[in-house]
C-alpha cells in the first residue's frame, strides 16, 4: 500500500500548465451561473500556461498545494489593494479543483496562504469573495473571517456584489 503525500510550496515557471488546469475548473466550477457565461469564457482563456509562467517569473506569489505529484490547487497573494482596509495582507485567490474541494485541502492551503503573507511581515489578512458564491463564502466564515466591506464588480452588463472578509 502506498502512501500520498499532501504538501504546500511555492509555485515555480514549471508548473504554469497545471495552475492553468486548476484555474480552469475551478472558475468553471465557481462561477458558472454567477457571472456571465461571456465574461467568465475571457477570464479563463486570457489565463493560460503561457500567463502563469509569465506571472512567477514576475514574482507574482503563487502557492501550490500537491497531493501526490499532481498539483491540486493554488493562491496568489501579495499587498492588500484597498488602502481603506486596516489590514497589510491579501490573499487575492484561492481555488482548488473541485474534486480536491471539501476534504480539507482549501484550510491547508489558505493556511499556506496566511503563513506567507505573515512571513512577508504584512499584518493581517483580507480576502474579496462575489455575494453569491455561496460555498466560498461558507469557507471563510468557517475560517474565521469576519465580513468587513462591501464592493461591487462589472462582469459586461452585469454588477455583482462583493463582499471582504478578514483577519487580523
Amino acid at each position: 500500500m502506498g502512501m500520498i503525500t499532501i504538501g504546500t510550496r511555492r509555485a515555480e515557471p514549471s508548473d504554469a500548465g497545471a495552475i492553468a488546469t486548476v484555474h480552469d475548473a475551478a472558475w468553471a466550477n465557481a462561477y458558472t451561473g454567477i457571472v456571465p457565461h461571456k465574461a467568465l469564457s475571457r477570464m479563463i482563456r486570457r489565463r493560460g500556461e503561457r500567463w502563469w509562467a509569465d506571472a512567477i517569473r514576475r514574482s507574482t506569489v503563487v502557492v501550490v498545494i500537491e497531493v501526490g505529484e499532481t498539483i491540486a490547487g493554488y493562491a496568489t497573494l501579495g499587498r492588500n489593494r484597498v488602502s481603506t482596509l486596516p489590514f497589510e495582507g491579501e490573499v487575492y485567490e484561492l481555488y482548488l479543483k473541485p474534486e480536491y474541494q471539501g476534504i480539507g485541502l482549501g484550510e491547508k492551503l489558505f493556511l499556506a496562504a496566511r503563513t506567507e503573507l505573515q512571513r512577508r511581515k504584512l499584518k493581517g489578512a483580507v480576502v474579496w469573495v462575489l455575494a453569491d458564491n455561496e460555498p466560498a463564502i461558507r469557507f471563510y466564515k468557517n475560517a474565521g473571517g469576519r465580513a468587513v466591506a462591501e464592493g461591487g464588480e462589472r462582469f459586461d452588463d452585469k454588477k455583482l456584489r462583493k463582499l471582504a472578509y478578514a483577519w487580523n
